[in-house]
């Protein structure tokens, strides 16, 4: 469920909050939001921490390679120094930020600014992520959003560490993680059990009408 707010008073700030797994579109979604503000005339700033690098310096990525233009910001302090001039503030990959970044949201939106926060709400051992709780529970508007498990094709919201490495914050894609259901998870580290990520096959627009034909008297 998408829970974004349609209509404030441009005058009043607020925080959303959009969370989930990895591989659950929450960068895209960011990016969905950053952009139709965008086309609405606002302003827009979109930050992501410094140690984030896995695509690009100068963008946001999601997974699917759907991109905006981004700064990076070595800590949460520097978020405002940046923001002045902004009716929209977009923070991607909020739980690399250290606890500072629960004051600065909170003091962005009672300036009056729209901050849109877009983070992993646990960690690869299945526990709340950084400052995450935080920014849950002092935001107007959540949205938990869920990928498919790589191993049994249900809603995924645990992110499955698949490399032999213990550190909380190990920046990967598709080679360290797994989107995992809850009965598929297993915590903190565990073999590869899905298939490797396939490019899109299109289907043939011309079907062959003697295939079909031969398809038609088997």
């Amino acid at each position: 469920m998408i829970n974004e707010p349609s209509l404030a008073p441009k005058e009043f700030g607020w925080i959303e909050v959009v969370c989930g797994g990895m591989f659950s579109g929450k960068t895209e979604e960011l990016i969905r939001r950053a952009k139709r503000a965008h086309i609405a005339g606002q302003n827009v700033i979109v930050v992501k921490p410094a140690i984030d690098k896995r695509y690009s310096e100068t963008e946001v990525v999601s997974h699917n390679e759907t991109a905006l233009p981004s700064i990076l910001v070595d800590t949460a302090d520097q978020i405002v120094l940046l923001t002045g001039n902004s009716d929209v503030v977009c923070i991607d990959e909020a739980q690399f930020f250290d606890e500072r970044i629960v004051d600065v949201a909170n003091s962005l939106a009672n300036d009056g600014k729209r901050v849109i926060v877009a983070g992993l709400d646990m960690d690869f051992e299945g526990k709340p992520f950084g400052p995450m709780p935080f920014l849950l529970a002092i935001a107007e508007f959540v949205t938990k959003l869920h990928a498919v498990c790589s191993e049994s094709g249900v809603m995924a919201n645990f992110s499955q560490r698949v490399v032999e490495n213990e550190n909380t914050v190990l920046v990967g894609e598709y080679d360290a993680y797994e989107p995992r259901a809850r009965h598929c998870f297993r915590p903190s580290v565990d073999k590869r059990r899905g298939k490797p990520i396939r490019p899109f096959i299109l289907p043939n627009k011309v079907v062959d009408e003697e295939e079909i034909e031969n398809q038609t008297h088997s």
